[in-house]
């Protein structure tokens, strides 16, 4: 699978032969530095961002499983306790569930809380499965429980400063427009649309509004402006030199009613306009 740009040395710099940080005898050794582990043994990332899965998709990736089996190891981090904390792979690890798999192939890596983040977080980002407000929690996370910059977590996950901040933004919606959003009921541009109203009732309120008329991210746009007291923006007049204008008003003065004049880098257009028959009889009389 093709890597985004930017996303540093990510999962790829855990997957790479090394050695095995625990010899538990759940493992059997399968060289290269990929082990079996037990599924039971192998509990849910707490930093892991990604909260809903499309139960078809895991259903599907199991039947694939049970097919083909597990073809990229699971990464782990090992417990004292014997039992191992899932790094990266929470679809593969619910998948295996359901294909009724007792055991899976994996990696074992050490990793801090932030890492545990990090690396679930770009796992997720690689394969676009996050939604915008699980992305949005995620970098809450990195920013206020590790105190990284914006621009320090745009590093990390291989996006731009300005899209980490906007999705950032999204935090501070209705608790009702959030849910639209994870829905599918509105997209992102909705949702920053509706971050122009201050107060989250006047959100919830302006999101039905949204729904019942079926809005386009302009249209919503336009509606949130006016809601918020801001003035519409107006589309500016396209520009016409004054020798455009000086032309076709010696063609207007000249043939005597009104002419329209397009002028482009390689020629244009004139436009003449006749109200009656008489008037256009006198105009190819002026004219032939």
């Amino acid at each position: 699978m093709a890597q985004r740009k930017g996303l540093g040395k990510g999962l790829d710099a855990l997957i790479p032969g090394g050695k095995s940080t625990s010899s538990t005898s759940a493992f059997v050794s399968s060289g290269g530095g990929v082990q079996q582990v037990a599924v039971e043994l192998i509990q849910r990332n707490p930093r892991q961002p990604r909260v809903h899965f499309k139960e078809d998709d895991l259903l599907e990736l199991a039947a694939s499983i049970r097919e083909h089996g597990v073809i990229q190891p699971l990464i782990v981090l090992p417990k004292a306790d014997g039992s191992f904390t899932l790094i990266a792979g929470e679809r593969r690890l619910q998948a295996s569930q359901r294909a009724g798999l007792k055991t899976v192939p994996v990696i074992t890596r050490q990793a801090n809380n932030q890492e545990l983040l990090e690396l679930a977080l770009i796992e997720n980002v690689q394969r676009a499965d996050l939604n915008a407000m699980e992305e949005a929690e995620a970098y809450r996370q990195l920013v206020e429980d590790f105190g990284l910059s914006h621009e320090s977590v745009a590093k990390r996950v291989g996006k731009s400063r300005v899209a980490v901040t906007n999705t950032l933004r999204l935090l501070g919606l209705a608790d009702v427009v959030k849910q639209a959003l994870v829905d599918g009921k509105i997209t992102e541009g909705h949702a920053r649309a509706l971050l122009m109203l201050s107060t989250q009732k006047a959100q919830a309120s302006a999101l039905q509004t949204v729904l019942n008329l079926s809005l386009s991210v302009r249209q919503a746009e336009e509606l949130m402006r006016k809601l918020a007291g801001q003035k519409p923006i107006k589309a500016k007049k396209p520009f016409r030199s004054a020798d455009v204008s000086d032309v076709e008003k010696r063609l207007q003065h000249s043939l005597g009613t009104k002419v329209a004049l397009k002028h482009g880098k390689k020629g244009g257009t004139v436009t003449i306009y006749y109200y009656s028959g008489e008037e256009l009889d006198a105009l190819l009389d002026k004219l032939t």
